[in-house]
């Protein structure tokens, strides 16, 4: 309805403003049911432009809109120049139809048919398991990816990680001084190594493997080796318990080994915005607006991550994606600017960049900040989280806040077994559905028969209908705007008309006809319910 409305407007506003360019038209659902099913603020923005009152513009437009077709009933200007728009009811049952008939794929849009978008995610380097502090860039970068998908796009999940430096040789000394240990040698642990009990547990596996063999030399690329494909394998164990799965891993070596970073600096020099200083290489950063100027490489030789940062990104952009999307901590809020700022000095369209920036996560419980089980080292492990709570409330609960805002993870709430959990609330909603369903079917046969969705007048109805035609657009937006809590707040209302739909209007009991369309409603609202927990990754059961 988006579309069409955006239709209506622009064409009001060539009668109106035959020589103004059409402006971008923004539709927006009303707070209150009161002033219609969707409203548009296109009148205030073209006060200016057009040198009239905004009230003024609104009814000029609103008395050009055409209501012949029957899909809208009523057009009313409120406030200082909004414009509120109210369906008609034979638009709602043509677009129940072909929701109904759409059945699964109903929701699934085209806006980015043909876009090839990666989304960069997770990206923890394997020196440990994933914890708690993974997990929110973990769903939210799987689940942006699975609503591009719906709208359209070819998406491409893609693993960063750096298997080489100073952390990965820390590593292997941690797993070697853990193996000595178990062959009975008296050794110093390195200071600042790892030290939770999945080293320990590497090691017995190299000792199992190896026995006392590699006690006399260091052999670290043994350990280093067997650490990272133990750590990685904990890592996608992980990632698949939370229903993630990632189609390609991108080893940062490959930046050296091809001669991404040499080129990036040589272009960087090529354009006056590299210098030496120091004994480091610096990046001119004040040339962007910065206050202060960014090393690149350090005077020991060791590059900044900013550099493999800056040479990969062109990787992507060079690989061919439309869009690259980065999952990033509220720690790189200060420092991807400056990878972005090089990418579009190295020539390359900077705008095909979308960084999405998220706060962290606070385990709480009882009101305060909680700290569980730390055998696996002095943090929190997805693990022991899903352990806690299941995979489901996981992932939920990791996307019911805006990504800029700060998440505390109440497990108190997280563990409430009923519909007090908001994601058992919309659970239950389906479950509930199917029950119902399971029993209609005992009373009535309605093989081949096709619903009269004409026959669904009653208020209930009519609000329920209304929240499962916005669907496509909740897609829509959602993915345009990179914000997967927002689907949240849609299933919670179109959950909400459903458990008023079933106090007020029966099944059971009612002529056959009108439990069929009332029936049929149910199958497109549990396939809506259905469809968008998918999105967000999480199942839709039958029974609970």
């Amino acid at each position: 309805m988006q579309d069409y409305l955006k239709e209506q407007i622009a064409r009001a506003l060539k009668k109106v403003a035959p020589d103004l360019e059409t402006p971008e038209i923004t539709i927006e659902k009303p707070r209150s049911p009161e002033h219609g099913d969707a409203s548009t603020n296109v009148a205030l923005t073209l006060a200016k432009a057009l040198k009239d009152n905004p009230r003024s513009i609104a009814q000029k437009i609103a008395d050009q809109i055409d209501l012949s077709t029957g899909h809208i009933r009523g057009v009313e200007v409120a406030g200082p120049g909004f414009i509120n728009f109210r369906f008609a009811g034979n638009w709602l049952t043509d677009k129940l139809v072909e929701a109904h008939r759409t059945g699964r794929e109903f929701g699934k849009g085209r806006m980015l048919e043909l876009k090839k978008i990666q989304v960069e995610f997770v990206s923890a380097n394997p020196t440990g398991p994933l914890t708690v502090g993974h997990g929110r860039n973990a769903v939210l970068g799987d689940t942006i990816a699975r609503v591009l998908e719906w709208a359209g796009a070819d998406v491409q999940r893609e693993y960063y990680f750096n298997n080489a430096g100073r952390q990965m040789r820390v590593l292997a000394e941690s797993v070697r001084a853990r193996y000595l240990q178990s062959t009975g040698h008296n050794i110093v642990f390195p200071e600042g190594g790892y030290e939770g009990a999945y080293i320990t547990e590497i090691a017995e596996r190299v000792l199992e493997k190896h026995g006392d063999s590699l006690t006399e030399e260091e052999h670290l690329p043994v350990f280093r080796q067997a650490a990272e494909e133990s750590i990685f394998e904990d890592i996608r164990q992980t990632l698949a318990r939370m229903n993630i799965s990632m189609d390609s891993f991108f080893n940062e070596n490959t930046l050296y080994e091809d001669g991404s970073i040499d080129k990036v600096i040589a272009t960087l020099r090529e354009k006056d915005l590299v210098f030496e200083q120091d004994g480091a290489t610096w990046f001119k950063t004040t040339a962007f607006g910065k206050d202060k100027d960014t090393v690149l490489i350090k005077s020991t030789g060791e590059p900044t991550y900013r550099l493999p940062d800056i040479a990969y990104h062109i990787n992507k952009l060079e690989r061919g994606f439309d869009l690259a999307i980065d999952i990033f901590g509220a720690d790189h809020i200060a420092t991807y600017p400056d990878v972005v700022a090089a990418v579009q000095a190295c020539g390359f369209d900077s705008n095909r960049i979308d960084v999405i920036v998220y706060q962290f996560v606070t385990i709480v419980k009882d009101g305060k900040p909680f700290k569980m089980s730390t055998r696996k080292a002095n943090f929190v492990t997805l693990d022991e989280l899903m352990d806690e709570v299941g995979a489901d409330v996981t992932r939920f609960f990791f996307l019911m806040r805006a990504p800029g805002t700060h998440l505390e993870f109440d497990l108190n709430e997280a563990k409430q077994a009923g519909e007090k959990n908001p994601v058992f609330y919309l659970q239950y909603a389906h479950a509930r559905i199917q029950s119902i369903m399971r029993k209609v079917r005992d009373h009535y046969d309605f093989a081949g028969k096709a619903p009269d969705f004409s026959l669904l007048a009653h208020d209930a109805e009519t609000t329920l209908i209304k929240r499962l035609l916005e669907f496509p657009d909740v897609i829509l937006m959602t993915a345009g705007q990179r914000e997967p809590h927002k689907l949240i707040q849609y299933l919670n209302e179109l959950a909400t008309a459903f458990h008023k739909f079933y106090h007020d209007c029966r099944i059971l009991g009612e002529e056959e006809q009108l439990a069929l369309a009332r029936t049929e409603l149910l199958t497109v609202t549990a396939t809506v319910l259905a469809n968008g927990l998918g999105i967000l990754g999480i199942s839709a059961p039958d029974k609970m």
